[in-house]
């Protein structure tokens, strides 16, 4: 059964009016990702953005859902129908989700969270209700709004809605752990493995697909050491940062504390804040040439940048 419809965009239009065009605003959700890219400026009005599932078609793999919906609510309708998003579940929103922009560990899997934004309806700094991209559009010109919304941290809109990618849950998924691996072979060797997690020491593989399929990696991973079955994976340090992934070998001249990396992706969970590194002038340039033509004013999330993400 569809989700059932929502009463339509007089909800939308409420949220646009509760943002209007004067003064600093900030969305506030689940608070589980609160400080990335620094402190909210103090006189910044905090508004909630529109909640609930509008629908949910499984058979075209998209649900429209809106921004202030949790990531719990909307795996829950999804995964009545076997199926689900890139959307990483930390206990906050859908529209947190999306303009923090972090990855679920599973993100070979579940595929990531800018490719799975197929359309955004959002607030502009002028107070105007505004929609970009579409879930079959297939030729862009100017900006692709929908992922550059993705890890935007609210600086650019304020988000109502998205139409979201969906996936089917897979028939099998299977964390395995190993103390006496090589992790960088481990995942050259593995056919589309949906996560490879390594701490410095042990190493952590997803394996998800149809049973038979699973079992073919699982014979793999015997060539390369002993692998157990395990509940979970690794709890993680509280800083993320973001290196090439080339650059994960190279963790221990780094203090980062205690760490869980992500092979083949780049992302590092640590224990330590990264030391902060300046943008080129060439990505600087162009982030404030976007930030002046979405947010003239600055009165959108005033005080966070993107530039700060730990």
């Amino acid at each position: 059964m569809r989700a059932p419809l929502l009463s339509a965009d007089s909800t939308l239009v409420q949220f646009a009016d509760e943002i209007g065009d004067t003064g600093p605003v900030a969305i506030e959700g689940g608070r589980t990702r609160w400080d990335v890219g620094g402190p909210l400026r103090q006189d910044a009005r905090l508004v909630r953005a529109p909640s609930g599932v509008v629908q949910f078609q499984p058979e075209e793999m998209t649900v429209v859902v809106r921004a202030g919906t949790s990531v719990s609510e909307l795996e829950y309708v999804l995964k009545d129908r076997n199926q689900r998003c890139a959307l990483p579940n930390r206990g906050g929103t859908v529209g947190g989700a999306i303009v923090v922009g972090e990855n679920d560990l599973a993100v070979f899997g579940k595929g990531s969270v800018r490719a799975s934004v197929l359309e955004v309806r959002y607030v502009s700094s002028e107070g105007r209700l505004i929609r970009g991209g579409g879930p079959t559009v297939k030729n862009v010109t100017g900006f692709d709004l929908p992922r550059l919304m993705v890890g935007s941290l609210g600086t650019l809109s304020c988000i109502a809605e998205v139409i979201l990618r969906t996936n089917p849950i897979p028939a099998v998924s299977k964390w395995y752990q190993s103390d006496d691996v090589d992790p960088f072979a481990t995942f050259a060797s593995l056919f589309r493995p949906s996560a490879v997690l390594w701490d410095g020491r042990s190493t952590w593989v997803l394996l998800e697909g149809h049973s038979s399929d699973v079992d073919d990696q699982v014979q793999i991973l015997s060539r390369f050491g002993r692998f157990e079955e395990v509940d979970n994976p690794p709890q993680l340090p509280s800083h993320r940062w973001s290196l090439a992934p080339t650059d994960i070998r190279t963790l221990h001249q780094h203090s980062t504390g205690k760490f869980v990396a992500s092979i083949g992706v780049g992302t590092v969970f640590a224990e330590k804040p990264q030391v902060q590194r300046q943008l080129s002038s060439a990505v600087s340039v162009i982030s404030e040439r976007l930030k002046s033509n979405f947010d003239p004013t600055v009165r959108l999330n005033p005080g966070r940048s993107v530039g700060v993400m730990s």
